[in-house]
């Protein structure tokens, strides 16, 4: 069996009394989209600069590409990349003149490889154009550029699509997918839950805990013991007030114009959420049957969490 390309045992790193991150372990794979979840604060980043050898860990272990990460840290950085949540741009450099820069860092000669690198994220049209003109969307562009232009096997992406608009945010992860392709390995946080779609396996992290490790259709399946159903009404606020009175209820959201309700796993149908809701004086009530989302499955795992925190 292959070699994980990243192999976490009982990770903790506390600072001082806080403990930002507490005694995580998983595995990733070569060619792997893995997306690291959790709101902000939640030891992300923490993870991400020890498995850089950026930060010791207080206990634990982690190996990177087959070295210690906390022992053979100049092995590890060198063959990998990594694009941090502030992008590190020289705004009064060109675009070429950035790429050129950190590639000299890297050590790689001006030439094809820097070519290459632009034509990948669709920058060679932009090599003139000083930094500090360019888009959130153009900038994320050329830092991914920074992070690749050493041919890295593994890519660390802190929270890339921060602050960028949707439509960037989509051809971002076409790029992403794109460098999967060619075998190497994605490791992404965000704190957007839609991105973790897009991701092999995800992590699901809060308050320093890894809650979950898996795909995001097993653990849509797995991890949530229930049913999605999307409720339209003239009184949104009304509807989601009369279903937390509903017993087989989990969790009450709303949802664009809709009410997302989470119930019991085959406890309960169309028909008789319409009954419920009509006796409670919803009677415009439309219910359809409605998809598992992870951030159904995230906040289930955290409620679950904090009812026993051992």
């Amino acid at each position: 069996m292959a070699e994980p390309i990243i192999q976490v045992e009982h990770l903790t790193r506390r600072f001082g009394g806080f403990v930002a991150v507490d005694d995580i372990s998983f595995s990733v794979m070569a060619g792997e989209i893995v997306g690291y979840l959790g709101p902000n604060g939640c030891g992300k980043t923490t993870t991400i600069r020890m498995l850089l050898g950026l930060l010791k860990p207080t206990s634990g272990s982690a190996r990177v590409l087959g070295f210690d990460a906390f022992e053979e840290t100049e092995e590890v950085r060198s063959r990998c990349g990594y694009m941090s949540q502030k992008f590190a741009l020289y705004d009064d450099l060109t675009v070429l003149q950035n790429l050129e820069f950190y590639a000299g860092v890297y050590g790689v000669k001006k030439g094809e490889s820097i070519s290459k690198t632009l034509d990948l994220v669709g920058l060679q049209d932009h090599r003139p154009a000083l930094t500090r003109s360019l888009s959130a969307g153009w900038r994320q562009r050329l830092a991914l550029a920074i992070a690749l232009v050493h041919s890295p096997r593994l890519l660390f992406l802190d929270e890339p699509t921060s602050g960028v608009d949707p439509l960037a945010r989509r051809e971002f992860w076409e790029l992403i997918y794109q460098l999967a392709s060619t075998g190497v390995t994605i490791f992404t946080t965000t704190h957007y839950m839609d991105e973790a779609e897009y991701c092999h396996r995800v992590g699901l992290m809060r308050s320093g805990k890894l809650l979950a490790f898996d795909s995001p259709t097993h653990l849509k399946h797995s991890a949530l013991k229930g049913d999605a159903w999307d409720i339209s009404s003239a009184s949104m606020a009304q509807t989601a007030a009369v279903l937390e009175r509903l017993p087989e209820r989990l969790r009450v959201s709303l949802l664009g114009d809709q009410v997302h309700l989470l119930t019991r796993k085959a406890r309960i149908d169309i028909n008789t959420l319409q009954l419920f809701l009509a006796s409670n004086g919803i009677m415009d009530a439309e219910v359809t049957q409605g998809d598992l989302t992870l951030e159904d499955v995230f906040m289930h795992l955290t409620q679950t969490a904090h009812l026993d925190p051992g």
